[in-house]
């Protein structure tokens, strides 16, 4: 008999029986009823590099952490030296709950000793704590960083933590959160800028009111074209291109009038047109999903 026979058997004549890992249940909008929605998805998707306060209380405790887009090494989390904490939001997950996994690494972050780094994340189940169960704050306001000087003290850092936070910031793009709509973002990627606007209504009424605005002919950004829709962690991002000369600032106002346009839009209850319908298909036809 051999070895995994013998401690089955042994487990069956003692009367013990294995327990079993409950699945962790998959949840489209993993962010939903988060202070924000709109930034936790933003740090997660569209921002290269960010950092962002947030308060969690952990086991009756209340810790003060900052969430980051990425961490050196690709690391989850790290504890610095004098205590700080800090947590990869853009980390890889196991699950189909990102809000639960991200539960998981806030817990092993704040376990961690001073000075040490999460270098893989712990595996959440079913009963793992989701960030809704954690997170006291009641705003998640995201800094936009130019790069990821902020992961560490230059004097903490060796050679190898040193290369990564390089090569890091060679890869940013310039990103810039609007003044007036602050769920939309600026970037320049390459040769071409793009701004992105992350829609916290409800993705199919989102859908038909962006289709109201572009069968009226009203869907630009000033002179900048709507190139289509994504989706993210169930919230519609759709994407315009603008001119690549221009910066953020300069499309503040076009912005906000976008954003009034599409409010009356979405607070609008009848049934699409057969335009407006045609204009449904050829959004829904440009999207992509990435979570």
């Amino acid at each position: 008999m051999g070895k995994a026979s013998r401690r089955k058997a042994e487990n069956k004549a003692a009367g013990t029986k294995q327990q079993k890992v409950k699945p962790v249940p998959y949840v489209g909008r993993p962010f939903a009823d988060l202070p924000d929605e709109a930034q936790w998805v933003a740090m997660r998707e569209i921002v290269p590099a960010a950092t962002a306060a947030v308060t969690v209380e952990v086991d009756g405790a209340s810790h003060d952490i900052t969430l980051a887009t990425v961490l050196p090494m690709a690391w989850p989390a790290m504890k610095r030296d004098k205590g700080d904490v800090f947590v990869a939001i853009q980390s890889l997950t196991g699950s189909g709950d990102a809000s639960r996994d991200l539960g998981e690494v806030v817990r092993a972050a704040l376990a961690l000793p001073d000075g040490m780094p999460l270098e893989y994340p712990p595996k959440a189940t079913a009963d793992s704590p989701r960030m809704q169960d954690l997170v006291r704050s009641d705003a998640l306001e995201v800094t936009v960083q130019e790069g990821f000087d902020f992961w560490l003290d230059e004097a903490e850092l060796d050679e190898e933590g040193r290369a990564s936070m390089d090569r890091a910031n060679e890869s940013v793009s310039p990103t810039v959160r609007m003044k007036d709509v602050p769920s939309a973002y600026w970037c320049r990627i390459g040769q071409r800028t793009y701004v992105r606007w992350i829609l916290e209504a409800d993705e199919n009424l989102a859908t038909d009111a962006l289709a109201r605005l572009h069968a009226a002919g009203e869907s630009g950004l000033g002179d900048g074209r709507l190139l289509g829709a994504f989706r993210a962690y169930g919230l519609l991002v759709p994407v315009w291109e603008v001119d690549a000369s221009t910066e953020a600032a300069e499309h503040d106002s076009a912005m906000g009038e976008l954003a009034q346009r599409f409010e009356r839009a979405l607070a609008v209850d009848t049934p699409l047109t057969p335009e407006e319908r045609r204009a449904r298909n050829g959004v829904v036809s440009r999207q992509i999903t990435l979570r």
